[in-house]
């Protein structure tokens, strides 16, 4: 179902619905905040924060439950270290585990706590969320 909607799509149009939220504001901090150790810059764009979001619901759909540490490695990158070799770094957890914490906000996402498998799944309403998304991608 989400596999068949090109990523870029999903997440621009996610990105749209999830403005429109009063739950998922972008802290004060969110414009000069680097996401990364990896990153040099913060992010350019001016709604990064409800873009991240959309991708982690996304990524979420495709692969519950998720952790906060699951979603650092997603979004790490390479560090570039001068003339040694760049090596991985994980992402920043503070920025995803906000959006997750929003995310439980706006009743898209909840948390499991009990059993092996731990971490944030979507709630009946996210997964409605994610498919009128997916149905207005395929249009």
């Amino acid at each position: 179902m989400i596999k068949d909607v090109d990523s870029s799509k999903f997440i621009e149009l996610a990105k749209e619905e999830l403005k429109k939220m009063k739950e998922l504001t972008p802290p004060e901090w969110s414009e000069f905040a680097k996401t990364g150790q990896h990153n040099k810059f913060p992010p350019q764009q001016s709604d990064w924060w409800h873009a991240r979001a959309a991708s982690i619901i996304r990524k979420i759909y495709s692969n519950q439950p998720l952790g906060v540490s699951r979603l650092k490695t997603y979004y790490g990158g390479k560090k570039e270290r001068g003339h040694k070799p760049e090596r991985f770094r994980k992402a920043g957890g503070s920025h995803i585990r906000k959006i997750l914490q929003q995310l439980e906000a706006a009743n898209l996402v909840k948390t499991k706590k009990e059993g092996l498998k731990r971490g944030r799944s979507l709630t009946e309403e996210g997964v409605k969320f994610v498919g009128k998304i997916v149905s207005e991608a395929k249009k």
